[in-house]
């Protein structure tokens, strides 16, 4: 009933609110001062030059916009006969007034018959909310992977189990053009292993998202923006790259766009061959035996990935949109691991495990969105989304477990397992999102609805000889169905000298688990069945004051309450196997966790941006190493009492001619504490700083050079791995080649070969050191080609409008409006 009410809500306000008082005006003089009219005048993004709107001057020169979303713009003019002018970059807050200075245009000889639009993207923008990592425009990211980019980024943090971080805090919701990504752990960081840095135009990190966005996620929201081209006529680009350190690797793509002013019609395909090793070391003390075992981890992996598009502009208010996207992802993770198992009291050997084993299998998803767009000139705005996604999981996996004599010449036993675990995802969501200028401000109502369904079935079996036996008691299958239901309200209005911003979205939550198999019993295996059903509502607020008084000097203070449900495959009660010691265990009590965050932000002059932030989490996820059968360990996932974490960010960019520098300081400092019982207590707490550093050297002649490196000093993994500090530098260099259609970019990350991890657990009576590296130290060679069109005509623009499209071309499928 109150999803029905806010749509027929935002079906009536369509038609009855009124405009608000947002206007945006200047003045365009010839070279003798005089009004110029005729003039083409844009209103454009500062952070990619797409256009927001498009006018012409009148007999006075004179223009202006209504209607016009809060943001980082600038003017853009152009006339016949005339050089193209820019006004300097401005900020509009909504429903604000602006008088953009006049400006002067001088005459050129011949005729303008198209003008070509060419900006610079920043490689990082700061903003009071979130941080944007241009990855399009960068050196150093060429051959890596999505993964390999969140390791290096400002504030991110990923673990020895490729687990995700944001200031200290592990509850970070990663989405793909605005859609979410329903996979955790190995599962979500196999996934972004497959996107390359080829494909990425930006990743957005959120936060201190707004009641527009989904509550889950209490660090905030990574959001991977993929390439989408925008420019109008038939046009593309084709892309190759080679990278190898101790492997090679290869990749390559295609991409094309046809746009005109009623149709827009693009995709893209990369092709990625991944080989790289992976070297683990784990050392663990458990009452009176010692592991100690070495690894190679070897991932071989093929992926297609793929996106389409079509959308069509109905007229310049209505947009129509179909996008179709996934990969198909192969791999093979072949694996040598040597265990020495010792009797601590004595120190000898007593045996020796060999445990050589294999993966292999696929990981395919496909993705169907279809939307609808509307927008007017009193400032209303209306957004149709309905999402299908699909994700196909299939492992098969040989373990075999062979024991030697401490001489490791003779076999004393062996245990060797094949484990079979296909997992099957699908989700399906809707929502809708309006707004409408109101009473001198902005408000928002929106409403969504998402489905999930899971199905995993755990297969093992005893390798006897060359025939498999079914181990019963060592299999299990676990269905389970999530159906999330949302509403928001968001307001947000300027006022003189200060800017309110205030929403609450409302979730209601239903999901259920059933985990089937067998237990040995009295009378032999009985059948049995686990699961939980669960249904609550929650209330998430947020709230934003600006002050603004000063035009050199802005703060904001914010509040928000969001959440972390748990990951379905930490709910499965279902002890799985990982190798013949250390065993992957699900916790139906498993509960969400809440985050209460509230933040001050200082912005002086647009470019240095200072946040300081607290965060109170209760019920606080955390992995736990703990015991069992005496010299086997397992892990699962609690609820930790309580984390505090308190956090500094100060970033500023700095450009002195030829050269750039953008450099990002994230502190924090974390307080875990949780009681479980004696010997299983929890007092953890840390304070880190991550330095992140990108600097820029146009060296003239099209050649670019580039330095980017981060340090982070000792911190804590997932509430008790203590960390030594990691660091690299990556350094790379680019030049433009065939009259500019060209770029290659000659790539070395982590030049020192740094990038090693060490981390230390001591819990329930187990001491357990893990290190380890990645084949992080790489040669990479990136070739792109771009043909085809690159001119906006402005003939074409003044006759259709199609540039007031290309604002809501930009939006579909994109917008992370959940």
């Amino acid at each position: 009933m109150l999803m029905r009410n806010v749509i027929l809500l935002s079906i009536v306000s369509l038609f009855s609110f009124s405009a608000g008082a947002q206007h945006l005006a200047g003045t365009i003089l010839d070279d003798q001062q005089s009004p110029l009219s005729g003039a083409s005048v844009a209103v454009r993004r500062s952070t990619d030059s797409s256009v927001v709107k498009y006018t012409l001057t009148d007999a006075k020169g004179t223009y202006g916009f209504d209607g016009i979303a809060g943001g980082n713009y600038f003017v853009f003019v152009s006339h016949i006969g005339y050089a193209d002018r820019h006004s300097a970059t401005f900020t509009l807050t909504a429903g604000a007034s602006i008088e953009i200075p006049a400006l002067l245009m001088s005459k050129t000889t011949g005729t303008l018959a198209a003008v070509t639009v060419s900006t610079r993207k920043p490689p990082i923008e700061v903003r009071p909310d979130k941080t944007i990592l241009n990855v399009e425009g960068t050196i150093n990211s060429v051959g890596e992977n999505a993964l390999d980019l969140l390791r290096k980024s400002p504030g991110v943090m990923v673990d020895k189990d490729d687990n995700i971080s944001l200031s200290g805090k592990n509850g970070v919701k990663v989405y793909i053009d605005g859609r979410q990504v329903p996979l955790n752990g190995t599962d979500l960081s196999d996934y972004l292993k497959t996107l390359q840095s080829s494909q990425i135009e930006s990743i957005e990190l959120i936060t201190n998202p707004s009641a527009r966005y989904d509550a889950e996620g209490n660090a905030g929201i990574i959001n991977i923006r993929l390439k989408k081209n925008r420019s109008f006529g038939n046009n593309g680009s084709v892309t190759g790259g080679y990278s190898i350190g101790v492997h090679s690797n290869y990749n390559g793509g295609l991409s094309f766009n046809h746009r005109d002013a009623h149709i827009n019609w693009y995709g893209n395909y990369d092709y990625n061959n991944t080989n790289r090793a992976t070297h683990l070391n784990l050392y663990r003390q458990q009452l009176d035996t010692l592991f100690d075992q070495h690894s190679v981890i070897t991932q071989k992996t093929q992926s297609h990935t793929f996106k389409t598009g079509f959308d069509y502009f109905a007229d310049k208010y209505n947009t129509f949109g179909i996008m179709l996207d996934g990969s198909l992802s192969d791999f093979t993770v072949p694996t040598t691991s040597r265990t020495v198992i010792s009797y601590m009291p004595t120190g000898d050997t007593s045996r020796i495990l060999q445990a050589d084993n294999s993966s292999s299998g696929h990981r395919n998803n496909g993705n169907l969105n279809l939307n609808f767009h509307h927008t007017d000139t009193l400032g209303r705005d209306l957004s149709i989304d309905g999402n299908y996604g699909i994700y196909r999981i299939r492992s098969n996996q040989l373990q075999p477990n062979l024991y030697f004599d401490p001489s490791g010449a003779y076999l004393l036993y062996s245990d060797i397992y094949n484990i079979l675990a296909p997992t099957d995802i699908d989700i399906f969501s809707f929502k809708t999102d309006y707004e409408q200028n109101l009473k001198k401000g902005k408000l928002g109502l929106g409403l969504k609805t998402s489905y999930v369904t899971s199905s995993n079935d755990y297969q093992q079996y005893d390798v006897i000889a060359n025939s498999k036996l079914k181990d019963t008691l060592g299999s299990s299958s676990f269905n389970y169905k999530e159906n999330i239901n949302a509403v928001y309200a968001n307001y947000s209005r300027p006022f003189k000298g200060w800017a309110l911003q205030a929403g609450l979205r409302v979730e209601n939550t239903n999901a259920k688990g059933i985990s089937n198999g067998y237990r040995q019993g009295a009378d032999g295996y009985q059948v049995y069945d686990s699961g939980f059903d669960r249904h609550y509502v929650d209330f998430f607020p947020s709230a934003s004051l600006t002050w603004n008084k000063n035009a050199a000097q802005q703060w904001t203070l914010a509040y928000s309450r969001r959440i972390d449900r748990p990951a379905y495959q930490d709910l499965n009660p279902f002890e799985f196997r990982l190798d013949e010691y250390t065993y992957q265990k699900g916790n139906t009590d498993l509960r969400p966790q809440y985050t209460n965050s509230i933040g001050l932000t200082y912005v002086y002059k647009t470019r240095l941006v200072t946040t300081l932030n607290y965060s109170h989490v209760k019920d606080v996820f955390t992995q736990l190493v703990d015991t069992t059968d005496k010299s086997k360990a397992f892990l699962t996932k609690q609820n930790l009492a309580t984390q505090d974490i308190a956090s500094l960010n100060i970033s500023y960019p700095l450009q002195i001619g030829w050269f750039s520098l953008f450099t990002n300081v994230n502190s924090y400092y974390s307080l875990y504490n949780a009681n479980f019982g004696p010997g299983r207590t929890v007092d953890v707490h840390v304070f880190a700083v991550n330095v992140f550093a990108q600097s820029g050297i146009r060296l003239g002649k099209g050649w670019t050079g580039e330095l980017s490196g981060f340090y982070t000093t000792p911190s804590v993994w997932q509430g008790t791995f203590k960390t030594r500090s990691i660091g690299s530098l990556d350094a790379g260099f680019q030049k433009s080649v065939l009259q500019k259609k060209g770029t290659i970019k000659v790539s070395v990350s982590d030049v020192f070969n740094t990038l090693h991890w060490t981390s230390v657990s001591d819990f329930a009576g187990q001491y357990l050191r893990a290190s380890g590296n990645q084949e992080s130290r790489q040669l990479k060679i990136y070739f792109t080609y771009k043909f085809g069109n690159a001119q906006v005509k402005t003939a074409r623009v003044r006759k259709t409008g199609a540039d007031e499209e290309s604002k809501r071309v930009g939006s579909q499928g994109g917008g992370l409006s959940n």
